[in-house]
């Protein structure tokens, strides 16, 4: 992960969406249950990171499609903050799976990360997003009229959505107001090493949407493409 300073803040989200509903079907369903459950997040890092491109992640009544996402595992991944950073270790022991793991990298952005446990415990940083709901919100936060470069960075895509050191902690498993949900959509999704780093440079651990105009960067040169997408535990 890159340099950082973590901030262990714990300050509470405004809105509340747990009794929101949207029709499907013709069915009124809350919001609550489409959200990815505990289950999906209580697996490996690269499993999770991999399976991640293609959801959707809400942040109050903005929502973008994941489109990238890094592993970072906390055993023996020397560019993982377990690897250095006490505080990290401690958030991997205290804080159950589905948790938001924030940082404010090189004190310019914040970053998004979620916990996962398992047999083997780690992160995966949220680096891009295909904006899909308040893309207004976004662009008069950002500052920046071309929809596709609102999302595409980890720092941009905080900025976009609001998400700060207030989120530090967060359960993304039980309000719909900060979760991801499953995609409509199987997507191919392409490898590549990890971007940013100087250490573990060599684990092909960044996943991102094949052909998608919102990641970071393409990657034509390292990682390899074509990784079909796993079905997602809803």
């Amino acid at each position: 992960m890159p340099s950082c300073v973590c901030l262990p803040l714990n300050l509470s989200l405004p809105p509340i969406c747990r009794s929101a509903k949207i029709l499907i079907r013709d069915q009124q369903l809350p919001i609550s249950a489409l959200m990815l459950k505990r289950g999906f997040f209580q697996r490996d890092p690269v499993t999770c990171a991999r399976e991640l491109v293609g959801c959707k992640l809400t942040c109050g009544k903005l929502t973008g499609i994941v489109v990238e996402t890094e592993a970072y595992d906390a055993e023996g991944d020397d560019a993982c903050h377990t690897a250095f950073r006490p505080s990290a270790r401690a958030f991997v022991s205290g804080y159950a799976a589905g948790a938001a793991y924030i940082y404010f990298s090189y004190g310019v952005h914040w970053m998004l990360n979620v916990l996962v446990k398992s047999e083997r415990a780690g992160f995966v940083l949220i680096r891009a997003l295909e904006p899909l709901e308040g893309i207004r919100e976004m662009r008069k936060a950002r500052g920046v009229p071309d929809v596709r470069q609102l999302c595409s960075g980890p720092g941009k895509l905080t900025k976009a959505l609001g998400i700060s050191a207030r989120h530090h902690g967060r359960d993304m498993c039980s309000d719909a107001c900060f979760a991801f949900s499953p995609g409509d959509d199987d997507r191919l999704i392409n490898s590549s090493r990890r971007i940013g780093i100087s250490r573990a440079m060599d684990l092909p651990w960044r996943f991102y949407a094949a052909g998608s105009a919102h990641v970071s960067r393409t990657s034509s040169k390292q990682g390899r493409a074509g990784v079909e997408p796993a079905r997602l535990q809803k």
